[in-house]
């Protein structure tokens, strides 16, 4: 497999004194988010991360850990699903693709490491999001997400009721053949912003794209805010 980091945000969210790197540097326990995937990252023989915002402060980190970098110079009015497609001529196997703001159980490769296309599914991530916000608020930013049989039948929009059992946590796997044709069918639906969330619901329903869901009760931290940086740098503390 093959790794695709995308690490082109900004981090509006985060305290002012932390927006002059790329979000995915901002530190946890005084180590850069994406430092703390390493043993993740190590696993991967080819990688690329795909930079915007404040792109040469991620330039030592790219040698020192063997990512070629892709720059994508549209950061600003384009989303994620662009920046993931940016890498596509260097696909030659299945790949996986990982938010650069998120901090993860390395372990979670060998639900990953599979035939299928993979989306890996939080079943513990309540507890976590409780320390973060409130019940309201988890409404508002949490994604609905719909499984049946082991497959993902959709993902985002409103939740009404009851919390999910399941929440998307920034990081899945295609085949090449499904990554090379979701870059089409992104060109086609010519959305540039379009969000990642939305983008998989799309795909889901109008490419038909399959996810198999993989089940992840271990550690998962995605760092937003003050809050975020709060809560991770502590319960990390205490792994």
């Amino acid at each position: 497999m093959q790794l695709i980091l995308l690490s082109a945000g900004r981090g509006s969210r985060l305290p002012k004194e932390l927006r002059s790197k790329p979000k995915s540097l901002a530190k946890v326990n005084d180590k850069p988010i994406i430092e703390h995937n390493l043993k993740f990252f190590n696993k991967f023989k080819k990688k690329f991360i795909v930079t915007g915002y404040k792109q040469k402060s991620l330039v030592n980190f790219a040698k020192k850990y063997g990512f070629k970098m892709v720059h994508n110079s549209k950061f600003q009015k384009t989303n994620m699903v662009y920046s993931m497609f940016l890498p596509s001529k260097y696909i030659t196997k299945d790949v996986v693709i990982c938010y650069g703001d998120i901090i993860f159980d390395h372990k979670i490769y060998n639900l990953l490491n599979n035939k299928d296309n993979i989306i890996p599914l939080n079943i513990n991530w309540l507890k976590i999001w409780k320390k973060r916000m409130s019940k309201k608020n988890i409404k508002k930013d949490a994604e609905n997400v719909l499984v049946k049989n082991n497959i993902l039948m959709s993902i985002g929009g409103k939740i009404n009721k009851n919390f999910p059992k399941y929440q998307y946590m920034g990081i899945f796997k295609l085949k090449r053949k499904n990554y090379l044709n979701l870059k089409k069918f992104f060109v086609k639906i010519k959305n540039p912003k379009i969000d990642m969330t939305n983008f998989l619901n799309t795909s889901i329903k109008h490419y038909k794209l399959k996810l198999k869901i993989k089940k992840y009760q271990s550690y998962w931290y995605e760092i937003d805010n003050k809050k975020d940086l709060i809560v991770s740098s502590k319960d990390l503390t205490n792994l």
